[in-house]
C-alpha cells in the first residue's frame, strides 16, 4: 500500500470514516521520497528504538520500521487507531500507543519499550506542539537524537547561529543541550491537505555534556530568557524587567565585566556569554 498516494489515502480514510482535524494539525505526506529521506536522516538502524509522535496514517512509521529495531508511535487522535492497525499490520516491530506525548512520561516509556536499544525520536510533528515537545525531548536525556519535520521558519530559527538576530531564547535553550541543524526543506504541496507554509527537517543530536558549564542551571536559563523579554530593548533594560531583584547599575556592571558593550542586545549573546553573565550576576548582591 502506497501511503503517500492521494487516491490510496482518500480511499483509506473514507473506509474508516476519518475526517481531518485542523486543531490537531493533521497534514499527511503525499511524496514517498520525503518519509524515506526523513527516516534515513534520523540514522535509525536495528540498534535503535524510535519514538514517533503523530504518525498519521503511517508513511514515516513504515520507513522507520524497515530500519529500526523497534518503533513506538504515539497518536493522540483515536480515530486514526483503526487506520494504523490496517496500515501497520505487516510490521511486527511497530507498536501504536494512543495518548498525548506532552503528558506521557517519555523517559519511562523509553525505558520500558526500548530495552537494549538506543532511544531516538523521529516525527512529522504537528506545528502547534513543536516548541512544547522539543523542550520536553531536550530535557529527556535518554533520547540521543531528535529528527523532526516542522515549519520551515521555525527550523531556521532553531538552527540559527548563536549571537545572530534570527535566533532567540528557545533556540539557545535547545542548542544548550543539542547540536542543531536544519537539513532540507519540504514544500507545502507535498502534503494533503496543504498547509499555508513550507516545512523543513530539523535534526538535533544530544551533546555529551551541555554546551557551557554553569553552576546554577535554573538561574542561567532565567537570565537567558530574561534577555529576550524585551527583545528590541538593550540587554540591561530587558534584564531589568526580567530580574526585579537587580537594579540597573548592578546589571550594567555585570554586563561590562563580561566584556560586553553597554548597549548590547540579548540577541547578540552566545551561550558562553550568557554563562559568564549568569555567574557575574550570581556574584553581585541584590538590592
Amino acid at each position: 500500500m502506497n501511503l503517500c498516494d492521494r487516491d490510496t489515502i482518500r480511499a483509506l480514510l473514507e473506509r474508516h470514516g476519518f475526517r481531518f482535524s485542523k486543531s490537531m494539525g493533521q497534514n499527511f505526506l503525499i511524496d514517498p521520497q520525503i518519509p524515506a529521506d526523513i527516516a534515513a536522516a534520523s540514522g535509525a538502524d536495528e540498534n535503535c528504538g524510535v519514538l514517533e509522535i503523530g504518525p498519521g496514517i503511517g508513511p514515516l512509521t513504515a520507513e522507520l520500521a524497515r530500519r529500526a529495531g523497534k518503533v513506538v508511535s504515539v497518536e493522540l487522535d483515536r480515530t486514526l487507531l483503526p487506520v494504523l492497525a490496517e496500515t501497520m499490520a505487516s510490521f511486527s516491530n511497530v507498536e501504536i500507543l494512543q495518548g498525548d506525548a506532552l503528558r506521557l512520561d517519555l523517559a519511562a516509556l523509553a525505558a520500558e519499550k526500548f530495552q537494549g536499544l538506543t532511544p531516538i525520536v523521529c516525527a512529522n510533528l504537528p506545528y502547534n506542539i513543536t516548541s512544547s515537545i522539543l523542550q520536553k525531548l531536550a530535557e529527556t536525556p535518554c533520547f540521543q537524537s531528535v529528527t523532526v519535520l516542522i515549519q520551515k521558519e521555525v527550523a531556521q530559527r532553531l538552527s540559527a547561529p548563536q549571537g545572530s538576530p534570527e535566533g532567540g531564547a528557545f533556540s539557545l535553550f535547545l542548542q544548550y543541550y543539542m547540536e542543531v541543524e536544519a537539513l532540507f526543506e519540504v514544500p507545502r504541496d507535498k502534503f494533503l491537505p496543504a498547509p499555508k507554509v513550507d516545512s523543513a527537517v530539523l535534526r538535533c543530536v544530544r551533546r555529551d555534556r551541555p554546551a557551557v558549564e554553569v553552576s546554577d542551571e535554573a538561574f542561567f536559563f532565567k537570565v537567558l530568557r530574561g534577555a529576550f523579554l524585551l527583545r528590541r530593548k538593550t540587554l540591561v533594560n530587558s534584564l531589568s524587567a526580567a530580574l526585579p531583584g537587580w537594579d540597573k547599575p548592578a546589571l550594567q556592571s555585570a554586563i561590562e565585566r563580561c566584556g560586553l558593550p553597554p548597549d548590547v542586545r540579548g540577541e547578540r549573546l552566545k551561550l558562553s556569554d550568557f554563562a559568564a553573565l549568569a555567574e557575574a550576576l550570581r556574584e553581585k548582591p541584590r538590592i
